[in-house]
């Protein structure tokens, strides 16, 4: 049984839990990484870990086996399958702008996902396939939500992507998103700026309370009021940081979740309207970044017809 992947143990995460560690290095939930485990795909020096938590020591050699094929797998897989319509904006032969379509994966969690934003990129563009730090994120140096829609850049050769990993770096990248939040908002700008870190208690990333900020990372996210409805807000959002699910978890905290978002609600939010939705409403709809000659670039992406035609039936 060959396997999929080989990670060393570094030095800095000696007696670190084995499922943290492997969350956080195939940026995926924890939840996923203990299923894996307990199916017997995780080996560590050659042996299956007595349970998710054991603690690692520098130098260990995990290996990432194949799944068995399940009746869980093959549904996964005929759900793979789905046609999703990748919009190409722009493409230069520094770096290329898409849209990509709620649903789908930016990149694979898993070595066996194929229907991502990756695999449709170096499918059309195989020289990207070379690109960035990563072979599971060929060109890819930022991230938005699967459930999510809307523009994403993708470096084209080694040096854009190190001019744009750069410019996330020092946060000069621009990036605006459409979001509709439940409840009309009480002011029409305001910044969210709770620390984010991965919950304790579940798979699911969480402000952290000013108090504790020392235990979550720096977040920053800043919002205007586009129109208030009755019971919902549209609003058009800044991300000054770049954390997982920084949006969703911010209004979350914020008292006031997106619509149609699946992970994170109040459990005592009336969610029909979420049901008639049936997608998450976040678009990434502005993104401006500095190309190789110094030259600012602006992209802009409209609502897609399904979040339009929703809006619609508000007031």
């Amino acid at each position: 049984m060959n396997s999929l992947n080989t990670i060393i143990a570094p030095k800095n995460i000696a007696g670190q839990r084995l499922d943290i560690f492997l969350a956080k290095k195939l940026k995926i939930s924890r939840s996923q990484v203990q299923k894996m485990i307990g199916a017997e795909q995780v080996f560590v020096n050659k042996k299956l870990p007595k349970k998710p938590g054991d603690n690692l020591t520098e130098g260990a050699v995990i290996e990432i086996k194949k799944a068995k094929i399940t009746i869980e797998a093959k549904e996964k897989k005929k759900a793979a399958q789905v046609k999703f319509d990748v919009k190409i904006i722009t493409a230069t032969p520094d770096y290329i702008i898409v849209e990509k379509p709620t649903g789908m994966l930016a990149h694979p969690t898993m070595a066996e996902e194929k229907n991502t934003l990756a695999n449709f990129i170096i499918k059309k563009y195989p020289e990207i396939k070379k690109v960035g730090d990563d072979p599971m994120r060929p060109g890819i140096v930022h991230r938005l939500d699967k459930e999510a829609s809307g523009l994403m850049v993708i470096a084209r050769t080694q040096k854009m992507f190190n001019h744009l990993k750069e410019q996330f770096k020092n946060r000069t990248i621009e990036k605006e998103y459409f979001a509709l939040v439940h409840d009309p908002m009480p002011r029409n700008w305001d910044e969210i700026n709770f620390p984010i870190s991965r919950s304790e208690t579940s798979d699911r990333m969480a402000a952290i309370p000013t108090g504790e900020a020392s235990r979550g990372k720096e977040a920053k996210t800043e919002f205007l009021v586009e129109k208030n409805f009755v019971n919902f807000s549209l609003i058009r959002v800044k991300t000054h940081t770049g954390r997982m699910h920084q949006i969703r978890v911010h209004f979350l905290a914020y008292n006031h979740p997106l619509v149609g978002d699946p992970l994170y609600f109040q459990k005592k939010q009336k969610r029909v309207w979420d049901k008639k939705l049936a997608r998450l409403f976040l678009h990434s709809t502005k993104l401006s970044f500095t190309d190789l000659g110094g030259k600012k670039q602006t992209f802009e992406s409209p609502l897609p017809p399904e979040l339009t035609e929703f809006l619609k039936l508000l007031r």
